[in-house]
């Protein structure tokens, strides 16, 4: 007879306790924004950031416990000037930021007058900002006239996991479109901006975007304008100037990339049981435990990615090409080592291989090159 007869068959653990194991006990989930799945978007192929993303792990802290720290953000600073510049442009009811939208994308004959609607947004917790949010743009498009969302709540299914995103703002004009506003502290020179800085902000907008468009489903007479305004300081004043950005290739690229994305509670079920990214374990079983999900490390994670100087170490140490980047690594076809690629290039590869004997053409001319340059 039983020693516990009241006990039953084990409960199988529910995917959000497994997420919260994978967290550690004490530590909150992170929840996903809009810059972190573009990034998420822009490498599909790594189930490391795919996983620890959907389970909120919090990679900041986990790469300070791996001895592999990574400087993210902005300054106090250049964060205490963003507000500035943001509040006003959204000063007034957002009179200014409303006709810049006119006029750069235009939306209903009449332009914005001193009437557009503020609605209030607030809400308990993200699930509620985004219901209130939803419903503040059925009635803005059932209303007309012009409409300023400051700092919506969005919702985006994400592997598997909600998302919730904060645009700064979503205008509704008279005509139903719905416009993302982007508004960014760096400076529109002449009318134009570091084309790096607005390729990141077209990223992050196409999010925005997607997110609207699943919102806008449920309601036919909206649309979600694929142009987007990015308003920035003039010069290097603190005018407002903007721009319209067309993110329809950003959008597509990225729909494509999350759609490829495998599910979290896939990536979750192949680990081993006990497996934990919190912060508080000691480094070397933190580091197992990163090295059990597989990542696909290249050069352009470090721009984006906390674990990206964890990851970079690793793929040198096990000589990967992708460490010498995506182009190289495409280049050297089916040789995935750089201990591979130089035994090709000596001449050990396959003799109707094309990728080897284009390795070893390129090894003699170097060899060439550098017996020239000593006989100078």
């Amino acid at each position: 007879m039983s020693s516990y007869p009241h006990s039953g068959p084990p409960q199988k653990t529910t995917l959000r306790q497994r997420l919260a194991d994978l967290r550690g006990p004490a530590v909150p989930p992170r929840p996903l924004d809009a810059r972190s799945l573009a990034a998420l978007a822009a490498n599909p192929g790594c189930g490391r950031r795919a996983l620890l993303d959907g389970a909120g792990v919090d990679k900041t802290a986990l790469a300070a416990a791996l001895g592999s720290p990574a400087a993210f953000g902005q300054s106090q600073f250049a964060i205490i000037r963003g507000n500035s510049f943001e509040a006003k442009v959204k000063a007034d009811g957002g009179a200014e930021l409303l006709r810049l939208v006119h006029r750069h994308l235009g939306g209903g004959a009449e332009p914005p007058g001193s009437g557009a609607r503020v609605p209030d947004l607030t809400a308990a917790g993200p699930e509620g900002r985004a219901a209130r949010t939803a419903l503040a743009l059925r009635e803005a498009t059932a209303a007309g006239g012009w409409t300023l969302l400051d700092h919506p709540m969005l919702a985006l299914e994400v592997a598997g996991t909600p998302a919730y995103l904060e645009p700064d703002a979503v205008v509704v004009d008279p005509d139903g479109r719905w416009t993302v506003v982007e508004i960014k502290s760096f400076p529109l020179v002449d009318g134009a901006a570091d084309p790096a800085k607005v390729g990141a902000a077209a990223r992050q907008a196409a999010v925005y975007v997607l997110a609207l468009e699943k919102t806008a489903e449920k309601l036919p007479s909206a649309s979600v304008g694929h142009r987007v305004l990015l308003v920035c300081p003039k010069d290097f004043s603190n005018l407002p100037a903007a721009a319209p950005v067309d993110v329809r290739r950003e959008r597509s690229v990225t729909l494509r990339q999350l759609d490829r994305l495998t599910r979290v509670d896939e990536l979750a079920a192949a680990l081993p049981e006990g497996i934990t990214f919190d912060p508080a374990r000691p480094a070397e079983e933190l580091t197992e435990a990163v090295a059990s999900v597989s990542a696909a490390y290249a050069p352009e994670c470090l721009a984006a990615c906390e674990l990206a100087f964890h990851c970079r170490e690793r793929a040198r140490a096990a000589g990967e090409a992708t460490a010498l980047g995506r182009g190289v690594r495409s280049e050297l076809g089916a040789y995935t080592t750089v201990e591979e690629a130089l035994a090709a290039a000596a001449g050990g590869g396959a003799p109707d291989d094309p990728t080897a004997a284009a390795l070893e053409h390129a090894a003699r001319l170097r060899t060439e090159a550098l017996r020239e340059a000593a006989c100078r």
